[in-house]
C-alpha cells in the first residue's frame, strides 16, 4: 500500500524533504530558547547584570525569527507537497479508471469510486500533512528536550520517564479501540454518497412519484450511520486532552516540589528550574502531536487502503505483444462460444455458432434475458469469451489492438448517454475531427436533424447532464449519430430505437441501406418491425441461438419467433381499434 501511495509523490519530493529539514531547523530554535531564558535568569538578573540581559535578549530575539522563518517555510513546502501528492493520486485513480474494463468496473460501486476520489484522497492529503510536519516535528522535539532535560538535572527528568510511559500506554489503547471505527466510517459513506447520487439523478422520478419522504428519511439513515460511528471514535479520543492535562500538571508539581527543595540545596538554579519547565511543556506537547499524528493515521489508514485497492487494480483485458493496428473489414464469426459474466457461476451464452458477412444486416431478438446484450458486447471485446474465440475480419478480437478495435466497432448502448455540453460537443467523442457538416450529415442518417434544427441554437444548443433536456427517441438518435460519425465498420445497435416511433425506426434503416450499405450492422430490437428487413435474423433463447434465417423463415419455422410476431400484431390492431 505505501509502495503504491509514495509513487504519486513524484515532482514533490523536494518539498517532502524539505518540510521535515524545516520542521528540524524549528524544533532547534525553539530548544535554544529556554537555555537563553536560563541564562538572562542566572547571569542577567539575578547577577543584576543589565547588559547580559540585553545581549542575551537580542540573541533570543535572533533565534526565535530563524524558528519562525523555518517554521514558515516548513508549513509552505508541507502544503505545497500534500496538496501535489492529493492531486497525483487523484489523478492517478482517474486514469486508472478509465482504462477499466467492464469486469473491472463491476467491482466498483460509482458511490464508492467518488468517495475514494474526494473523500479518502482529502484524508490522506491532511495525514501525509501532518507526517510530514508533526512526524518529524514532534519525536525531535521530545528528543532534544529530554536531552537538555537530562543535562540541566537528570535526577529530575526521571518525572519525565514516569509521563512518557503512562501516555504511551493510554494512546496505544485507544488507536487500537479506534482503527476498527473509522475503517467502518467509509464503508457508510460509499452507502451515503450512493443515496445522494441516485436521488439526484433521479429526482425527476422522486417528484413524479412523490417519494420526497421516503428518500429524506433514507439519506438521514445513512447520515445517522456515518455519525454514530464518528460519534463512538470521538468519544474515546475525547479521553487524550483529560489524560495530557493529568499528565502536565503532574509534572508540575513534580517539578515545582522537587526542583524547589534542589534549589534550596543548592543543586540546582532558578533558571534551570524555569528551563526545565519549559522543556517539560515541550516533551509532553510532542506527544500529544504524536497522538494526533497517530489518530490521523489510523483515521486515513482506511481511506488509504481503499485508495490503493483501486490503483492496483488492472484491467482484465490488456494487448497482446505484437498487437495488430488493422481491421480488414466487418466480418463476425463465433465460434463455439460461451461466456460468463465474472464472479458469476451461471454460463450466460452457451455454445454459440454465428457467421456474419461484411455489409450484412444482422437482426438480433429474444425476450429480456436471452443475452442479446451479452453476445454483441463480446465483438468489441468489452468482456473476454470463457471458451470458444469470436473473430473480426478473421483474427480473433484479442489479437486486435484494443483501440484500434473498439474504433473500428460503434455500438450504441441500450443506456443512452449523453454528455454536457452543446450537440456538436457530444457528435464529436464520435469523431473529434469531423466537420459541422459531417455532424450534420450524421444526424440526417438518424434522423435527428428535423428536432435539432427546431431548437433555438440548433446544433450549438446546450445538452444538459445526463441529457435531461431532451426527450428518450431524441436522446436514442443523437447516440446513433455520435456512433455513425466514427466511421465503422461495424455498427450494433443495442435496442437503441425503441423510444422512436416506427415510422422514425423505418426512415433509419432506410438510411442505413442506403448510405452504409458496407457497414455490418448488428440490430438488437424488441419490435419485429425494427428486423423484419433484416437479411438474417437471430432468434436467442435463455442464452442460446434457437434459429437463423430471414423474417419469411422464421414466420414459417420458429416457434418464438412466430409468438413475438403475433402477439405484436394483436397488439398493434387491438390499438387501431
Amino acid at each position: 500500500m505505501i509502495r503504491t501511495l509514495a509513487k504519486q509523490i513524484k515532482e514533490f519530493k523536494l518539498a517532502s524533504i524539505l518540510t521535515p529539514l524545516c520542521m528540524i531547523g524549528e524544533v532547534i530554535a525553539e530548544m535554544i530558547i529556554p537555555l537563553l531564558v536560563a541564562s538572562i535568569v542566572d547571569n542577567g538578573i539575578m547577577a543584576g547584570d543589565i547588559r547580559a540581559v540585553v545581549n542575551t535578549g537580542l540573541e533570543m530575539v535572533l533565534i526565535s525569527l530563524i524558528g519562525l522563518f523555518f517554521g514558515c517555510m516548513g508549513a509552505r513546502f508541507g502544503a505545497h507537497a500534500a496538496t501535489g501528492f492529493a492531486r497525483n493520486l487523484r489523478g492517478a485513480m482517474y486514469r486508472n479508471i478509465q482504462s477499466f474494463s467492464f469486469s473491472n468496473i463491476d467491482k466498483y460501486s460509482t458511490a464508492g469510486l467518488v468517495t475514494r476520489l474526494t473523500t479518502d484522497i482529502t484524508n490522506v492529503q491532511m495525514a501525509y500533512m501532518m507526517i510530514l510536519r508533526m512526524c518529524f516535528r514532534a519525536p525531535v522535539s521530545l528528543i532534544v528536550a529530554m536531552f537538555m532535560a537530562v543535562r540541566i538535572s537528570p535526577k529530575l527528568s526521571q518525572i519525565f520517564c514516569v509521563a512518557l510511559v503512562f501516555l504511551t500506554i493510554v494512546m496505544a489503547l485507544l488507536i487500537s479501540k479506534t482503527m476498527g471505527l473509522f475503517s467502518r466510517v467509509f464503508k457508510k459513506y460509499d452507502a451515503l454518497n450512493a443515496s445522494v447520487q441516485e436521488n439526484v439523478s433521479a429526482i425527476r422520478v422522486v417528484k413524479a412519484y412523490v417519494r420526497e419522504k421516503f428518500e429524506n428519511s433514507r439519506f438521514r439513515k445513512a447520515s445517522g450511520d456515518v455519525y454514530q460511528l464518528f460519534v463512538s471514535a470521538e468519544k474515546m479520543m475525547t479521553i487524550v486532552m483529560p489524560v495530557m492535562q493529568i499528565a502536565i500538571y503532574g509534572c508540575i508539581l513534580a517539578l515545582s516540589w522537587f526542583g524547589a527543595h534542589m534549589i534550596v540545596g543548592g543543586s540546582l538554579t532558578t533558571g534551570d528550574l524555569m528551563s526545565l519547565f519549559t522543556y517539560c511543556m515541550n516533551i509532553l506537547m510532542s506527544l500529544m502531536m504524536l497522538s494526533m499524528v497517530f489518530v490521523m493515521i489510523t483515521m486515513s489508514k482506511a481511506s488509504a487502503e481503499r485508495i490503493a485497492e483501486v490503483l492496483n487494480e488492472s484491467s482484465d483485458l490488456t494487448n497482446g505483444e505484437n498487437p495488430v493496428k488493422q481491421i480488414p473489414d466487418g466480418s463476425i464469426v463465433f465460434k463455439n462460444v460461451s461466456f460468463a459474466y465474472p464472479g458469476s457461476m451461471r454460463t450466460t451464452l452457451k455454445n454459440i455458432d454465428l457467421s456474419i458477412r461484411s455489409g450484412e444486416t444482422i437482426g438480433v431478438i429474444g425476450g429480456t434475458g436471452s443475452a442479446k446484450s451479452s453476445l454483441v458486447s463480446l465483438i468489441p471485446r468489452l468482456y473476454d469469451v470463457t471458451a470458444g474465440s469470436v473473430m473480426v475480419g478473421g483474427r480473433d478480437v484479442r489479437e486486435y489492438d484494443l483501440e484500434a478495435l473498439r474504433n473500428a466497432v460503434a455500438m450504441v448502448l441500450q443506456k443512452n448517454v449523453l454528455f454536457s455540453g452543446t450537440i456538436y460537443d457530444n457528435l464529436r467523442w464520435g469523431n473529434p475531427n469531423a466537420t459541422d457538416e459531417q455532424c450534420q450529415e450524421a444526424c440526417r442518417m438518424a434522423c435527428a436533424d428535423d428536432f435539432i434544427e427546431r431548437m433555438p441554437d440548433a446544433y450549438n444548443s446546450k445538452i444538459e447532464q445526463g441529457g435531461t433536456n431532451v426527450s428518450g427517441g431524441q436522446k436514442q438518435r443523437l447516440c446513433i449519430a455520435r456512433a455513425l460519425l466514427k466511421s465503422p465498420k461495424i455498427l450494433i445497435l443495442d435496442d437503441s430505437t425503441s423510444a422512436v416511433d416506427t415510422a422514425t425506426d423505418a426512415r433509419i434503416r432506410e438510411a442505413f441501406a442506403k448510405k452504409i450499405p458496407g457497414v455490418t450492422k448488428l440490430i438488437i430490437a424488441q419490435r419485429i418491425s425494427s428486423v423484419q428487413d433484416a437479411d438474417r435474423i437471430v432468434v436467442m433463447n435463455h442464452g442460446c441461438i434457437d434459429a437463423v434465417g430471414t423474417h419469411e423463415e422464421l414466420l414459417r419455422s420458429n416457434k418464438i419467433y412466430q409468438e413475438v410476431y403475433y402477439s405484436q400484431q394483436k397488439g398493434e390492431q387491438d390499438n387501431g381499434e
